[in-house]
């Protein structure tokens, strides 16, 4: 495989109480679509049994940072969370926003040549085909007393 050809790449950082973030970045400037998608979120040796939570940072549509937390995790009843690879489009900051870790993120960076990137949209439908479909549904009736 290229060194930054398309294909996915194992990712993984660890959050502790010196190393509170992770900023996981590309070169936008390439030809290639990014994608970081997260497996799984879970303490590792040495954490103590407290609250660590992790939030990803990132930006809304108006470019505005905004910080989503994603995992809270306890030694004696969470210790780790499956994450299903949950999509991210980097520039993306993981943070420990709570607890000293350490909390290790896992997943995987996947690359994929711009021409050969396809969305997957669930049909193509227009916008007003959307409102049409949407408006077909039945409209929820209150429960009978």
């Amino acid at each position: 495989m290229e060194p930054h050809g398309p294909g996915s790449v194992l990712f993984g950082c660890e959050l502790t109480a010196s190393t509170k973030s992770y900023t996981f970045q590309v070169d936008e400037q390439d030809d290639f679509e990014h994608v970081l998608a997260l497996s799984v979120v879970c303490l590792t040796d040495g954490a103590k049994d407290e609250c660590n939570v992790v939030e990803v940072v990132g930006r809304n549509h108006e470019n505005q940072e905004i910080a989503v937390p994603v995992a809270n995790l306890k030694l004696s009843c969470q210790p780790l969370l499956s994450l299903d690879n949950f999509k991210l489009q980097p520039p993306v900051t993981f943070r420990l926003a709570a607890g000293s870790g350490p909390v290790h993120l896992a997943g995987w960076h996947q690359i994929v040549h711009r021409e050969d990137a396809s969305f997957e949209e669930d049909d193509d439908l227009s916008e007003e085909e959307e409102e049409e479909e949407e408006a077909e549904l039945a409209p929820i009736m209150p429960a009978k007393k």
